[in-house]
């Protein structure tokens, strides 16, 4: 059950895990912590500091939402890290809104999308209002909205993405680039 570097093969631990093998869940997440706290650790430190939040609840709340996930059975590595994307991301969303609900007014400061987005001023303002937008592109174009998902809430290649989406390597970049193009028009007419 190795890869034959001593490490173990996650794709065959996931699938024993969809199989509901308890072992094997808890051998993943031995297998992947320090790349989901890595991932976690780029998140808060990318600009969506959570004075609440550090890296460890972050990955802890991760874990706990994945072991929760009816997206089981994994299909892949990949798979297993673009579904904690997806839980990442809704736990940052969620605290955000809280955070933007708590300040006076609450109002939002809509900004262009880019990587330099979540060092603005309000990163709670910001991630909600992308999360507003990034959903509205899902019920256009599901798949370039999980590039984004992918690819900026957790910093996946685009190999990565089209390997967990079965798609062609050059299909992944051009949902990457519409997909940019339509959020940044959509941010920067929310500001209008």
């Amino acid at each position: 059950m190795s890869k034959g570097d001593g490490s173990p093969d996650i794709t065959v631990l996931l699938r024993k895990w969809g199989d509901g093998n308890e072992q094997a869940r808890d051998e993943v997440i031995r297998a992947v912590y320090d790349e989901l706290r890595a991932i976690a650790h780029n998140r808060l430190n990318g600009g969506f500091a959570e004075k609440t939040l550090n890296t460890t609840d972050l990955v802890h709340e991760t874990y706990l939402k994945l072991v929760r996930s009816a997206e089981v059975p994994w299909a892949s590595r990949a798979h297993f890290f673009a579904i904690a994307a997806r839980q990442m991301r809704q736990i940052l969303v969620d605290r955000a809104r809280k955070r933007s609900a708590e300040k006076r007014g609450g109002g939002l400061d809509p900004r262009t999308f880019d990587e330099s987005l979540i060092r603005a001023d309000d990163p709670a303002k910001n991630m909600v209002e992308i999360d507003r937008v990034l959903g509205r592109l899902a019920k256009r174009n599901e798949r370039a909205a999980k590039v984004v998902e992918m690819r900026f809430f957790v910093g996946m290649t685009m190999k990565e993405i089209a390997c967990v989406l079965g798609s062609s390597l050059a299909t992944i970049e051009r949902d990457w680039t519409m997909a940019r193009a339509w959020l940044m028009r959509e941010l920067s007419e929310s500001t209008s």
